[in-house]
């Protein structure tokens, strides 16, 4: 019985380790190294590489078990969306990515469907990141319409 402890014990930490060279980890264990804020960041602040510092928590029981971002990657670019202070870990949930569209600017229209493509200019009536759904004005007609924010800052919409 013993032995079927111990390697179980082996198994579930390999995995841990595996995980880990992977990147795969999304929790505050002992011994982990967390990106950590080194200044104040309030909502729609960008974090920068520069305003990020490694720290060690080993079995700190202050840490989250889990939720927290664990690399700077996740981080770099993104937008906060809640305040985060020096020192603590950043929950998943506190970053957001940059909106490629901001609300009130003058965006392309794409409709294209078959043959047929048809572009035209509209404003924003909200922000948007890439993927998201949002709504749009004609400034001529006044017709409200939604489509998906594209990476190149259009919206598509239809098929």
């Amino acid at each position: 019985m013993r032995g079927v402890a111990l390697l179980s014990m082996r198994s579930l930490l390999l995995g841990c380790v595996a995980a880990a060279s992977f990147g795969a980890t999304a929790f505050a264990g002992p011994g982990n190294v967390l990106p950590v804020p080194t200044i104040t960041l309030y909502p729609g602040d960008e974090i920068r590489n520069s305003y990020l510092v490694d720290e060690e928590f080993a079995g700190n029981a202050q840490v989250p078990q889990s939720g927290v971002i664990n690399s700077r990657l996740a981080l770099v670019g993104k937008l906060a969306r809640h305040t985060l202070l020096p020192g603590v870990p950043i929950p998943v949930n506190a970053v957001t990515d940059p909106n490629a569209i901001s609300n009130g600017t003058k965006v392309r229209v794409v409709f294209h469907q078959g043959g047929l493509l048809i572009e035209t200019y509209a404003i924003a009536l909200q922000a948007g990141s890439v993927g998201e759904v949002i709504s749009v004005r004609n400034p001529d007609s006044g017709t409200t319409i939604s489509g998906i924010v594209q990476a190149d800052g259009s919206v598509r919409v239809g098929g």
